[in-house]
């Protein structure tokens, strides 16, 4: 019999040190931010971009992707290129955009992982029609979106560039300014969410969720090597596996406090020894259902201190990592 994907709940953690998480556009690229309650937010577009830059390294296509030349394509020309690619790979007309045929459907659906992950919304015009409509997969797997542990300190510093040759005649020097936003440190915390009836929909196996762990993991410091994002460091996997259906635990985030280290202030967090995770909240809540939990699939980073975590009985599973 095939192993199903369960239902479960995803808890990820990682620190951001001297780093611009995930800048906003919408105001000069500054870190994104709550800023009533001080906390730092990272959309659940990053991370899920992370994950597919490392399919993308590993030879795997996705479905959201930048062309071979760094152009960017919009998913109308990125389905023509997918509906090109399967008529000389099977031979065979994939169907008209607006009546897709089953079999092409299938072979984009074992041919892109992260569509089996997250889903995607395929851009389907009938003729005639000015905007006609879509076809969409439901992701099983969705990821809320990240915020700080604890309120943290965006700094700004003016950058300046001079380069040889660039004022008139070609000669002499021209230099240019910029602001460079970041944070001190912020330990961020993801919560996701795995469907079973929507895996079954999509052909999610447990091979892909595996894949998965290895993206927020060993994806987080390989997309992290640009000069803004440099400074990221995963520090928590957590994954907790139903037995039937979901249990109301709520946010795991609600269930762990982050304590600084005496004499230190939240704000004055500067790097992972300045404080200590407690997870028994979270535990006890686990405890409430524990007759629910098949297993618990769990990696720690050696540097973090967390207390309370104590998931004997739960059936665990240590993340190798």
């Amino acid at each position: 019999m095939t192993e199903k994907v369960p239902n479960a709940e995803i808890l990820f953690l990682y620190e951001a040190k001297d780093t611009n998480p995930n800048g906003d556009p919408d105001a000069e690229n500054r870190p994104r931010m709550d800023y009533v309650g001080r906390r730092l937010l990272v959309s659940d577009v990053r991370l899920k971009r992370y994950v597919r830059d490392y399919l993308l390294l590993r030879g795997e296509d996705v479905w959201v992707r930048t062309r071979e030349d760094g152009s960017r394509t919009d998913a109308d020309g990125r389905l023509q290129e997918l509906m090109a690619l399967y008529e000389r790979e099977t031979g065979r007309k994939p169907g008209a955009k607006k009546d897709l045929d089953t079999d092409f459907l299938n072979w984009y659906l074992r041919r892109l992982r992260d569509v089996r992950l997250f889903g995607a919304v395929l851009p389907i015009k009938a003729e005639g029609e000015a905007k006609g409509g879509t076809g969409q997969f439901v992701g099983p797997v969705q990821f809320d979106w990240g915020y700080s542990l604890h309120p943290v300190e965006v700094y700004t510093a003016t950058l300046s560039s001079h380069f040889a040759g660039r004022t008139e005649g070609g000669k002499g020097e021209h230099g240019t300014f910029g602001k460079d936003h970041r944070v001190h440190y912020a330990l961020i915390a993801f919560w996701g969410r795995v469907s079973r009836a929507r895996a079954e929909r999509v052909g999610l196996s447990p091979e892909d969720l595996e894949v998965l762990e290895r993206g927020l993991l060993e994806g987080l410091l390989e997309g992290a090597t640009t000069r803004s994002k440099v400074g990221q460091t995963p520090r928590l996997y957590l994954r907790v596996d139903w037995v039937e259906g979901f249990r109301p635990l709520g946010d795991p985030r609600d269930g762990l406090a982050l304590r600084p280290v005496e004499g230190k202030g939240p704000e004055a967090i500067r790097s992972v020894a300045d404080y200590t995770l407690d997870a028994r909240a979270l535990v006890q809540r686990l405890a409430r259902y524990k007759e629910a939990v098949a297993r618990v699939r769990l990696w720690v980073h050696p540097d973090l201190r967390v207390e309370g975590l104590s998931l004997e009985g739960f059936g665990l599973e240590e993340v190798r990592f």
